[in-house]
């Protein structure tokens, strides 16, 4: 299981989080997201879903990862 903590400009509310949230669950990855450090730590297994799809899932939604 891996862990990586990403920075995601253009979060600001309750929706941001479900969204983001809910993208990442969807690529079968599980996220946390931190509004005030504008942060989402994410955890997922290597073998079934790759970064860059974690990243792209969360651009899609309209976010920023830098």
């Amino acid at each position: 299981m891996q862990n990586v903590k990403l920075q995601v400009e253009g979060m600001s509310c309750g929706h941001c989080v479900s969204s983001i949230e809910g993208a990442v669950r969807n690529v079968g990855a599980s996220a946390k997201v931190d509004l005030g450090s504008k942060t989402v730590t994410v955890d997922y297994d290597e073998a079934k879903v790759s970064l860059a799809a974690i990243k792209e899932a969360i651009e899609d939604q309209g976010y920023d990862v830098v």
